[in-house]
């Protein structure tokens, strides 16, 4: 019997059982976990009351994984401190990390299990919109709250206007109709009147597309393939047609909204053509990534095909950034990367909610969540003082590495934009910051 027909068997008997005893069902990657697991039946609320239960829904592997890795470490770094000063409700965090593969079926399926078999009160997850959007199907109806680092989507505010997600979803990354908008004037300001697009075609992708066309519209620009959008499926093999949709009309600027590994292809392939000379490429945040300009490779000349390329992503800049730089750094060895601190804050504030309710339930997490993440409240910017003083009944204004971390009513918050070139060497350097 194989280990994916075993995972999919235990899930299967637990929809029609309310409360059975799990052992050893999964290979588990737990850091804080224990031998036994009671799992709640849909309908009550996920996680347990006395205990914080917290999941991680990110990609380990797939197209956005040098991306995920580095935001999965951040977690990581969370619980243990959290841990190390005394936990969450008296006890340390049970924290379970399932790997979503840049892939929404596989998405669906860890975060089943997260539901179903580890009972978790929570996830930070996921990164790619379109997993996430898979991942609500089962968080919302089992009341477990998801608070995503990089899902930036229109997609969700516009969902959560209408009450979709009952109060279970928040992110700590802003949505792309503030980054399209930062991206729109950046390209302006950069003389580019003519530009066309290139997205995955996704939530990710044809959102910041849509926000991206009307901002740059309304800035007095024109999309040059607005008519027939060029939009990519990740899984094919091929983009010669892609990348003559997005370059051949020698465009000023191609806004290329891609993931890495099928992004870099599609590149490759308007180069291949002969299409990219005079032409400003525009990244943004799902490839600022040093693996990504070494992916596409080098001229004849042996220059680097994408020195030059400009990009946006959701800048940080809060109270704490440069404390959690250095203990970052101490504790991986490696430098922030996109999205590490938004993270380590939507871990963080998940923390902090859980201990403020007494309640490591979602129910509980979320009728905390906005109340200690906005004003007013005695500002705070370290975890476990964070933790000490919710524990002692004092109101609190969270202030995270990212930023203030103000959650609105449809769980979003705002940020500015740092500007990504990449150099020669291919080396990623910010060269400003933007707001929308």
């Amino acid at each position: 019997m194989t280990k994916r027909f075993f995972s999919s068997l235990c899930l299967a008997l637990l929809t029609t059982v309310t409360t059975i005893w799990i052992v050893a069902c999964q290979p588990s990657n737990n850091v804080t976990s224990t031998s036994t697991t009671t799992v709640t039946a849909s309908g009550s609320s996920g996680g347990a009351k006395d205990t914080l239960r917290l999941g991680a829904l990110l990609p380990a592997t797939g197209d956005l994984s040098s991306i995920g890795a580095p935001m999965v470490r951040s977690i990581d770094f969370l619980v243990e401190t959290v841990n190390q000063c005394g936990g969450v409700l008296g006890k340390p965090i049970t924290y379970i990390k399932e790997d979503d593969r840049t892939d929404p079926p596989a998405g669906a399926e860890a975060m089943t299990k997260l539901v179903k078999v580890d009972n978790v009160g929570a996830v930070v997850g996921a990164f790619a919109s379109s997993v996430s959007t898979a991942a609500l199907a089962i968080a919302v109806p089992n009341k477990v709250v998801m608070i995503s680092p990089g899902s930036t989507s229109p997609v969700f505010s516009e969902r959560a206007k209408k009450g979709e997600f009952e109060g279970y979803w928040y992110r700590t990354a802003p949505p792309d109709t503030y980054q399209a908008l930062a991206l729109a004037n950046l390209a302006y300001k950069r003389g580019a009147r003519k530009v066309s697009t290139l997205v995955i075609n996704n939530d990710y992708g044809v959102g910041f597309e849509q926000a991206f066309v009307a901002a740059f519209e309304k800035l007095g620009g024109t999309i040059v393939n607005k008519a027939q959008p060029t939009r990519y499926d990740p899984k094919a093999t091929t983009f010669e047609s892609e990348a003559k949709g997005a370059f051949g009309s020698k465009p000023d600027a191609v806004a290329a909204i891609l993931y890495p590994d099928s992004g870099g292809a599609v590149i490759k392939a308007a180069f291949e053509q002969g299409l990219t000379d005079g032409v400003q490429i525009l990244l943004t945040d799902g490839v600022k990534t040093e693996d990504f300009p070494k992916l596409i490779g080098n001229d004849p000349q042996g220059k680097l095909i994408l020195a030059g390329a400009i990009g946006t992503v959701p800048g940080a800049d809060g109270k704490s950034l440069d404390t959690f730089t250095k203990n970052f750094k101490e504790k991986t060895g490696q430098d922030l990367g996109a999205f590490v601190p938004h993270s380590y804050d939507a871990a963080a504030l998940v923390a902090i909610a859980a201990e403020a309710a007494k309640d490591g339930t979602g129910d509980g997490i979320k009728s905390k969540l906005r109340e200690i993440a906005n004003a007013p409240g005695q500002e705070v910017s370290d975890v476990c003082e964070a933790i000490k003083l919710v524990k002692a009944g004092t109101d609190i204004d969270y202030q995270g590495a990212s930023g203030n971390v103000d959650l609105d009513e449809f769980g979003d918050v705002k940020g500015s934009y740092d500007v990504w070139q990449v150099q020669p060497d291919g080396k990623i350097t910010v060269i400003d910051r933007v707001s929308p």
